[in-house]
């Protein structure tokens, strides 16, 4: 697909130096002289004009600094990731609802910087700013959630620069996991399917997606995904782009499907409603002048397939 890589998140061409990983001696000197994106519970920092925030490695606000991992360079400079989540804000409520919209900001930093949810504003930023901030949500998350060893249960120790663990215990490595997921563009002539699960917000539709599983091909997911969640049956299947999706670690994998079947019986574990909608309908949702739906979220790859399915740019 042309232009697959202009999705947010997609291709920016980052340099991420993976030779220089176990080099601590040459990363420790490009720390010093490099630039640090702070990472709070998930969340990046931000400037008051919506790009990312980075500091020196000595700055105070990174004092109760947690892993730190080598993202590599943005033109000429290093730019690395720093875990802050030890830092406790005097006011932090609580998250409510799909989307966080709470802005930290913190003591050490201008009032014009806080940590923000990286889908709030993740549609404003430049690819490389997008590439860096994806890369360093999604792999200070693994160290959050992966710090003992899956074979023994030891502690793990933090090595490659970030990029990999090892257990002192049993010797074994531990490295970045990535969950691929399927996201279907699922036609029948004119129509498109759309589905909402129950927690989405009010006139949030969407594309049916869902999870491969162990041993299955992309087409066979994509296939069953949607048998499962609405009792639609499809023919072949073709790639069309992908997104690295760091909520919490994904990658979606776009694919249009021609539906061989129409009557939909939706699973309501998986979903709350499915329906088909015609391409005149579909303009009026991204126009936002849908009674019903509303536009697709900027940024995400369902905006990216649907624009594209109703400007016939697939190929």
């Amino acid at each position: 697909m042309r232009n697959a890589e202009t999705v947010t998140f997609g291709g920016s061409a980052l340099d991420r130096a993976a030779h220089l990983r176990a080099r601590p001696d040459e990363i420790a000197k490009l720390r010093s002289l490099g630039k640090v994106l702070p990472v709070w519970r998930g969340k990046p920092l931000f400037n008051a004009s919506s790009d990312l925030a980075w500091l020196t490695q000595d700055h105070p606000a990174l004092h109760l600094a947690g892993t730190s991992v080598f993202l590599g360079f943005d033109d000429v400079a290093a730019c690395f990731a720093q875990d802050i989540s030890a830092w406790a804000p005097e006011d932090n409520p609580a998250l409510a609802g799909f989307l966080d919209t709470t802005r930290q900001t913190h003591p050490a930093l201008p009032d014009s910087y806080g940590f923000e949810d990286l889908r709030a504003v993740m549609a404003a930023l430049t690819p490389r700013e997008a590439e860096l901030a994806a890369t360093a949500k999604a792999i200070l998350h693994w160290h959050a959630s992966h710090g003992f060893c899956a074979k023994c249960g030891a502690a793990s120790d933090v090595v490659q620069a970030g990029w990999q663990r090892n257990c002192p215990s049993c010797q074994t490595s531990h490295f970045p996991r990535t969950d691929p997921v399927v996201i279907m563009l699922v036609t029948h002539g004119n129509r498109l399917l759309l589905g909402r699960n129950a927690i989405w917000p009010e006139g949030m539709y969407s594309l049916l997606a869902g999870f491969i599983e162990p041993g299955e091909t992309i087409e066979a997911a994509v296939r069953r995904e949607v048998f499962e969640e609405s009792g639609i049956r499809c023919g072949a299947v073709r790639y069309l782009a992908s997104q690295p999706w760091p909520f919490p670690a994904s990658l979606m994998i776009g694919c249009v499907v021609e539906a061989t079947t129409t009557e939909i019986t939706v699973d309501p574990t998986e979903l709350e409603e499915a329906f088909w909608l015609n391409r005149e309908d579909m303009l009026s949702v991204l126009a936002g002048q849908h009674s019903k739906i509303k536009p697709p979220r900027k940024g995400a790859i369902a905006s990216f397939l649907i624009s594209r399915w109703l400007a016939d740019q697939l190929e």
